[in-house]
């Protein structure tokens, strides 16, 4: 049997180790179905829980390299022959518990429980934009103001596929302002109207119209700033 190794430090009188597996499962229970239905949800880190002793002749120096190695929190790794058919890359050290009792000179009981820590997925991609490898000549975010000088080709867009789509849009937002251009010809005509001093005091019928002149104007703003945001998306 090969020696339990936590990065450099062997771990020669072990006496006890275990190795655990525990799935990840959420119970769901579907009508009419005897039993329960569990959905996985992935596998749990692998874990390693590892007793033994720390001999009187290395077990202060051995003792401090465990306490140094669970004290960062950082990845090690962990070689035994219990976990060969894991393939566990890295672990971490969740815990260490160190005992000195009455006994032989020097000699330390220790227990390190170890859970597999796998690396992260690697970076998802915009491919449909060409990747994120594009924005590498922005100098470190530097200032957003350099976004100003990247065309579309620059961004993974092709202009002439896109040519007919600007094209559209920018015949919409002509319309859009156009129809708002109406509407305040009418506003402004209903204004006036409403303002002739005979029909105030006859019951003014244009009145209840006026009064909406207000929102009519902001709505006619809002269609003209759409209306501009379009033309500048075009050119």
């Amino acid at each position: 049997m090969a020696v339990p190794m936590i990065d450099d430090i062997e771990l020669k009188a072990v006496q006890y180790i275990r190795q655990e597996t525990d799935q990840d499962f959420v119970r769901q229970k579907i009508a009419g179905l005897s039993g329960t239905l569990h959905q996985s949800l992935g596998r749990r880190s692998h874990r390693v829980l590892i007793e033994g002793l720390l001999l009187p002749d290395t077990a202060t120096d051995d003792l401090k390299k465990l306490q140094d190695k669970a004290k960062a929190a950082g990845e090690v790794t962990f070689t035994a022959d219990i976990t060969t058919a894991l393939e566990i890359d890295k672990m971490v050290i969740e815990s260490f518990r160190a005992e000195q009792s009455v006994g032989p000179a020097g000699q330390v009981a220790y227990q390190v429980v170890l859970a597999e820590s796998p690396p992260l997925p690697p970076p998802a991609e915009l491919s449909s934009f060409g990747g994120l490898d594009g924005l590498g000549g922005l100098g470190g975010l530097g200032g957003l103001g350099g976004l100003g000088g990247l065309g579309l080709g620059d961004l993974g867009f092709d202009p002439g596929a896109l040519g007919n789509v600007l094209g559209d849009i920018a015949n919409v937002a002509g319309s859009i302002m156009d129809a708002a251009s109406a509407a305040m010809d009418a506003v402004n005509q209903l204004k006036a109207l409403a303002s002739l001093g005979n029909l105030a005091s006859v019951g003014n019928p244009i009145k209840p119209v006026a009064d909406q002149i207000g929102s009519v104007t902001k709505a006619g703003d809002t269609l003209k700033g759409i209306a501009g945001g379009l033309k500048a998306i075009t050119g």
